[in-house]
């Protein structure tokens, strides 16, 4: 009986040390910086581009694989060119770029050696991944890898099991010892061939889980994360991990993800997770569409994208901004035009934005409140009613001013905040940012 429970307690330890994570100082580094740097462009493109119905065609459109695999003669980008793609990403104010390098056609959009399913057995031939990382590094931009869960190609994938992927032709029985190997040889790859990579950023867990929503939300695939993730800190302790599970964070995770909607919001049924403790990223399309899709002109507008700027750092959260760029590399001219405006203001109001935490006061119907050391900067995104705005804390301000002109606003300091007065401030533009000035 002694034996059997030294055995259990034996167990236990070992158990409850494989599921502890503590992160290295490296990546507690990382993510302070990846908090500063607040703007981000979220890049999906791939063999799927050629199609022009987005990142989903093949599943949406019933496309078995043998069909779908033609697409490796089809696809050849020859105006992919890495300088111009970190130069828009640069010029509109972004600090770091992750890039899809195989989304769930399991096309690898890499010199990878463990599938032939990939660009550079295409007519283009080229790495565009080596291009983009030598790319970024010249310009200071990071670089994180998406890379999806799922496959709707390999028959090694546990598609019995999964909710897609199901008219993609695949007879074969299933091992997922075997795709996790594939997946462990890719994501070495990718973190030993690129330099330094920021983030992986993965996807496709909810392929083996139930509905949004749904009361029972656990994976019916052990996907054995504690060696996937083990193996990425392993290789790069900086590099910092978050899953586009839809679900509260997994031990190993360094950020939090949010699909189509700010920390909070649930507008696109697919946030109904709580925001964490970890660093937060909301990842959002500039039109509806992840992926190329030559039909879709509903594109954001510029004051739509700075509020969602500002409304993301107001929630303490960073933004992820997607381009799907054209199957010949190129991205759109309606992105470039818009991420254009974006970087003017950002150079301007930027410091309202970078470096700063969700600030006093509570993301309102009205705006949010961003703050820094010195400052506490407060974004007007529509009209108030009132000629008042209290903004709660122990805030020893100095100065009260419209950021960007010499227009002081009168206040008075209270014990339990600030009172500006507003009266007759004219809201302007996507967003209007009054700057307080706190003693040091």
């Amino acid at each position: 009986m002694k034996n059997f429970i030294l055995v259990a307690l034996c167990f236990f330890f070992i158990n409850a040390k494989a599921q502890t994570y503590i992160p290295s100082k490296e990546n507690i580094k990382a993510r302070t910086a990846f908090q500063d740097n607040k703007f981000g462009m979220f890049i999906h493109w791939g063999d799927f581009s050629v199609l022009g119905d987005g990142e989903w065609v093949m599943e949406n459109k019933g496309i078995n694989k043998t069909d779908y695999t033609k697409l490796i003669k089809l696809f050849n980008p020859v105006n992919f060119d890495a300088a111009k793609w970190v130069s828009t990403a640069k010029n509109a104010g972004m600090k770091y770029i992750v890039l899809i390098t195989r989304h769930h056609d399991g096309f690898s959009n890499w010199d990878t050696k463990q599938s032939a399913w990939k660009i550079t057995n295409t007519s283009f031939k080229r790495d565009p991944l080596k291009e983009l990382a030598a790319e970024c590094k010249k310009q200071g931009i990071k670089l994180g890898f998406y890379y999806s869960l799922l496959d709707w190609n390999r028959e090694d994938y546990p598609y019995e099991t999964g909710k897609t992927g199901k008219k993609a032709g695949r007879t074969t029985k299933s091992n997922y010892d075997s795709y996790l190997k594939f997946m462990k040889g890719q994501l070495t790859e990718l973190l030993t061939n690129y330099g330094d990579i920021s983030c992986i950023w993965f996807d496709g867990h909810w392929d083996q889980t139930n509905p949004e929503g749904s009361k029972d939300r656990t994976s019916r695939l052990n996907w054995k994360y504690d060696e996937i993730y083990s193996l990425i800190h392993k290789l790069q302790p900086a590099c910092m991990i978050g899953n586009n599970h839809h679900l509260d964070p997994i031990t190993g995770e360094d950020f939090q993800m949010f699909e189509q909607d700010l920390p909070g919001q649930n507008n696109s049924g697919l946030s109904f997770q709580t925001a964490s403790e970890l660093p937060l990223e909301s990842c959002i399309t500039m039109n509806d569409s992840w992926g190329f899709k030559i039909n879709d002109h509903n594109f954001k507008s510029f004051n739509n994208i700075i509020q969602t700027l500002v409304g993301a750092a107001g929630r303490n959260s960073n933004l992820l901004l997607n381009v799907g760029p054209m199957a010949n590399g190129e991205i759109q001219e309606e992105f470039r035009d818009t991420l254009a405006l974006v970087g003017k203001w950002v150079k301007k109001y930027g410091a309202s934005i970078y470096g700063t935490r969700g600030g006093p006061l509570a993301p309102q119907n009205w705006g949010v409140t961003t703050q820094d050391a010195k400052h506490v900067y407060v974004h007007i995104l529509a009209p108030r009613n009132t000629s008042g705005l209290f903004i709660p804390g122990k805030i020893k301000a100095t100065k009260v001013n419209l950021m960007g002109t010499t227009t002081s606003l009168p206040f008075i300091v209270k014990n339990n905040g600030i009172l500006i007065d507003t009266h007759g401030l004219n809201i302007t533009g996507p967003d209007t940012i009054i700057e307080i000035q706190k003693a040091l």
